[in-house]
């Protein structure tokens, strides 16, 4: 398998919409599927299954398109290209998104944790070989300084003390000055190259938690507001606030439908001026999801001021953000005080299992003695 097939017969319009379209930017760069995907590096059968529509890519496969078409014809995409093919992969993936989607997705993001946990930890140890190493030449550098200055000091009386070995002394020293500054640097990589390792772990074990959700009974994480069907009564003390945090009202609105079938109270801000007044008001919340682009006060200053509260800084905080996946705006956000990272679109069945597993906790932390 490998060929470009015809497309799929059963696909949903919204499927065959951007199906339609990923094949006409592919007929632009002039290859044949098992030609481009030894080009990415991808499995000749899965670009296949993409460009018949019976598999809806992710979105980096779009964007590799999109940047290989630039290269060869020497001018990229335009701004409003780009918006239409997202809008069309947003509603393809909307209309194919599935339980076992959602696990797929979340298992994925274990692989990358852990695997970001595995790389932390060597970076962790080497540069805690390299500082012990700078720490022991320091230590050998001092006793020899120490021996020189006691045979300067024994010597002092005599006519030209130590005139020849002075330029030693000095050389010494300045090895020893590189040597502590290169200390500094060292502990400081060090001390982030730890908090890598703690965020990753920890991601690491509220994944496994989100997909125990999401590979449990479906009753828990069903959208369907009928009494008995995934909802929580009220006399049950199951049930939780989420803040939903958003400068658009269309994406609290989503938000609130996606939710709305785990039976907890959503409460939303439009700003993160309005996200703080409803912490002050009240701060039992089981999670927040915070949008991360917002004016005047972003998500990461929102989650700032958040974690600065006693009464609100464990409450734990899922950024939302458009932005690509970049590990540079996650480890911010991940150092902002943020424990999980979504980029849109979002998948609705993997923000319930999240949000769900962060209640649990919540409720677990609650009802405990």
């Amino acid at each position: 398998m490998g060929e470009l097939r015809p497309l799929a017969d059963h696909l949903n319009d919204d499927c065959r919409r951007f199906a339609q379209a990923l094949r006409t930017l592919f007929a632009g760069l002039g290859v044949s599927v098992r030609r481009y995907a030894a080009r990415r590096y991808r499995d000749a059968g899965t670009v296949s299954r993409y460009l018949s529509g019976t598999r809806v890519p992710p979105w980096e496969f779009v964007v590799d398109l999109f940047s290989d078409l630039a290269a060869d014809h020497g001018a990229p995409a335009t701004a409003l290209t780009l918006e239409h093919v997202r809008e069309l992969h947003r509603c393809a993936v909307q209309a194919t998104l599935s339980p076992a989607h959602g696990v797929e997705v979340l298992e994925r993001q274990l692989a990358d944790a852990d695997r970001e946990a595995r790389r932390a930890t060597v970076r962790e140890d080497l540069l805690g070989d390299a500082l012990l190493e700078r720490q022991h030449r320091i230590a050998e550098l001092e006793v020899r300084l120490n021996l020189l200055e006691a045979q300067w000091t024994a010597e002092r009386t005599r006519t030209d003390p130590l005139t020849a070995g002075s330029e030693g002394v000095e050389d010494l020293r300045a090895e020893r000055q590189r040597l502590q500054a290169q200390v500094t640097t060292l502990e400081t990589e060090l001390e982030e190259a730890r908090l890598r390792v703690m965020l990753a772990e920890s991601r690491c074990d509220l994944l496994e938690r989100q997909l125990a959700v999401a590979e449990g009974p479906l009753s828990a994480l069903q959208t369907s507001n009928e009494p008995g069907d995934g909802v929580r009564s009220a006399a049950d003390l199951t049930t939780a606030r989420i803040l939903a945090v958003d400068d658009k009202q269309a994406n609290l609105l989503a938000l609130e439908a996606v939710l709305a079938g785990l039976g907890h109270e959503i409460v939303t801000a439009d700003s993160g001026q309005a996200a703080l007044k409803a912490l002050l008001d009240d701060g039992g919340f089981a999670v927040i999801l915070l949008d991360v682009q917002m004016p005047d006060m972003d998500g990461y200053e929102t989650a700032i001021h958040i974690k600065r509260r006693a009464r609100t800084r464990n409450i734990p905080i899922i950024f939302l953000t458009a932005m690509d996946r970049d590990p540079a705006h996650m480890f911010r956000g991940y150092t902002a005080g943020a424990v999980d990272y979504l980029v849109k679109p979002f998948d609705p069945w993997i923000i319930r299992a999240k949000v769900e597993a962060f209640v649990q906790m919540y409720l677990e932390a609650r009802t405990s003695p």
